[in-house]
């Protein structure tokens, strides 16, 4: 007799205690090339980093999100088969790091992430942009939509908060293309935080909102990125609603070849990732989320938060490694 339940129990508990040590691991190598200037030797380091602690792992592991074209770096690609080849079938999502940018200019909020499922239940998007809306638990499904306009999705949330709307607060990346969302969401009377990068943390911070102070993620980013936080989502609660967002031929083609006929269709939070889901973010440079890679006195100290779907666990692990671990 197949042994399901066990599986699922493994993915569970022992990958539990597992996951942190491939987050950590990257984060620790992409860390040496903070504020170097050079987000492509941090990323490679990230990567090849990642890439070894998943190959000590006992699991049939599968990159279903990967390392893309964008980030010119070497790849831990989609497809790519990962673990010793034994043990549960898991589909993996990646960012080995977060933020490569922000981290090569040593600015906050750049992670180390991945996310653990059930084979078949992560959407395979692909490495073009994806429009997101996000917030936190608590709030009746289908509260905020992406066919609505800013202010009434704003309108939406503060009602069902029972606060004015000048009380919400906004996450948006500063970009260029969301001038025009900017500038309704500030016409709306509501306050936003700019991030210039890092919106998995972005997503993040909506289902904390009386720590965080961000209500509402909204805006175009990555969707490897929103796949990745919808897995953390599935593990502490919220909604997120997503869109793929295809600005030229080549994308379009690109959402063909994996089989994606409706380039339109709306993504739930259950669309991006189901089952038993296990998230990991290590911080790379401290931020609003985690603190940074530290060395000191001849450790390095890192924290870490593990999500688990299955049990809804979060934990919070600070972790000191011995200066020459991860040379």
């Amino acid at each position: 007799m197949a042994k399901k339940k066990d599986d699922d129990t493994g993915l569970s508990r022992m990958l539990t205690l597992e996951i942190p040590r491939v987050t950590e691991s990257a984060a620790i190598a992409a860390a040496k090339f903070c504020g170097c200037g050079d987000e492509i030797a941090a990323d490679q380091a990230a990567v090849d980093a990642m890439r070894k602690e998943l190959n000590r792992l006992p699991i049939r592991g599968r990159i279903v999100i990967g390392e893309g074209e964008r980030d010119e770096a070497p790849m831990l690609f989609i497809g790519e088969e990962v673990g010793l080849g034994e043990g549960p079938e898991i589909d993996i999502a990646v960012d080995p790091l977060e933020g490569a940018t922000i981290c090569a200019k040593s600015e906050p909020n750049s992670l180390a992430v991945v996310a653990f499922a059930e084979k078949g239940s992560l959407l395979y998007a692909p490495d073009i942009y994806m429009e997101k809306i996000a917030i936190g638990p608590g709030f009746e499904p289908g509260l905020v939509d992406l066919d609505a306009t800013p202010k009434e999705n704003l309108r939406a949330l503060a009602k069902a908060r029972g606060v004015p709307i000048a009380e919400i607060t906004a996450c948006i990346l500063d970009r260029p293309r969301h001038a025009n969302l900017i500038e309704s969401v500030r016409s709306a009377g509501t306050a936003i935080w700019l991030i210039g990068d890092g919106d998995i943390a972005g997503v993040i911070h909506t289902a904390n909102a009386d720590e965080t102070g961000i209500d509402i993620y909204m805006g175009i980013g990555g969707a490897p990125e929103g796949v990745l936080a919808a897995a953390a989502l599935r593990c502490i609660g919220g909604q997120i609603q997503a869109r793929l967002h295809a600005t030229s031929n080549q994308h379009r083609a690109r959402v063909a070849e994996i089989g994606i006929q409706d380039i339109d269709k709306k993504y739930t939070l259950e669309d991006l990732a189901s089952g038993d889901v296990l998230f990991a973010a290590t911080g790379v440079t401290s931020g609003s989320m985690l603190q940074g890679v530290r060395a000191r006195d001849g450790t390095i100290r890192t924290e870490t938060v593990v999500m688990c779907a299955k049990t809804h666990t979060v934990r919070w692990i600070k972790t000191e490694h011995g200066a020459g671990q991860y040379q």
